[in-house]
């Protein structure tokens, strides 16, 4: 093998690792019922015209990647 086989195993299983999540969540995203109806999600209408914000689904999804990236990474490092 190569030396650099176990780090290259290890960035492949992440890589997919990461696909099946935002692929979980494409499939599963609509049947979450509070994702995209949470308080900071802003939705303006008028007339013809809709703007939508969801800048809480945005930090929930942030605060929640986060905390996953660094899990991982702990448990790399140990």
């Amino acid at each position: 093998m190569f030396p650099l086989a176990k780090e290259f195993g290890r960035t492949l299983l992440f890589i997919g690792g990461f696909l099946i999540v935002v692929g979980l969540f494409f499939f599963f995203g609509e049947d979450i019922p509070f994702i995209g109806n949470l308080p900071g999600d802003f939705r303006f209408e008028k007339g013809n015209f809709q703007f939508y914000f969801p800048l809480g689904t945005a930090i929930l999804i942030s605060l929640g990647g986060t905390i996953l990236i660094n899990f991982i990474i702990w448990l790399i490092n140990r």
